[in-house]
């Protein structure tokens, strides 16, 4: 695993570099750097297009009583992909723009969580941990008093408290 992170941590900036040097040499540098802050304002907007959209598909997912797990895993993907559109280069551009489309992002979505899910623990607790939504918990019963604070601080602070009004 450290081999691999290493790998990726000095692969793709060399990547970068070389690809710079490549585009840079056959456009020139201005139309290079306007190619990079190009393709990270269009990345900047689709993302937020489709973060906006994904949010909503969660939120009827919520409304529907049901746990938004897909559109989570897709926000997740749409974020990655925001992260590598505002990173300089071509090579982060192009999987970037890949996790945008939006068949591609389920797919890996799909692929991702089939690799992910059977090496997670998922423990459950809380009100209707059992059952139905709302059932009681198992367990002891806990009673307690609840009382009531009042916003407004009392007529007479303490004078020697270091955190009195002066």
């Amino acid at each position: 695993m450290v081999y691999l992170l290493f790998a990726i941590f000095l692969g793709i900036p060399l990547v970068e570099i070389a690809l710079f040097i490549l585009i840079g040499g056959q456009i020139g540098v201005l139309a290079t750097i306007a190619a990079v802050l190009t393709t990270a304002v269009a990345g900047a907007l689709l993302v937020r297009h489709q973060g906006l959209s994904t949010l909503q598909k969660a939120q009827r997912e919520l409304d529907n009583e049901r746990i938004p797990a897909g559109a989570l895993a897709e926000g997740l993907a749409i974020l990655l992909a925001g992260a590598l559109l505002l990173t300089p280069g071509f090579f982060t551009d192009a999987i970037g723009f890949t996790l945008l489309v939006p068949p591609l992002r389920r797919w890996l979505v799909r692929v991702g969580g089939a690799w992910l899910v059977p090496k997670l623990t998922i423990v459950m607790s809380g009100p209707g941990r059992g059952g139905q939504r709302g059932q009681p918990r198992e367990g002891p019963i806990i009673e307690g008093q609840a009382v009531e604070i009042e916003d407004e601080p009392p007529a007479n602070p303490n004078p020697d408290s270091p955190w009195r009004n002066r």
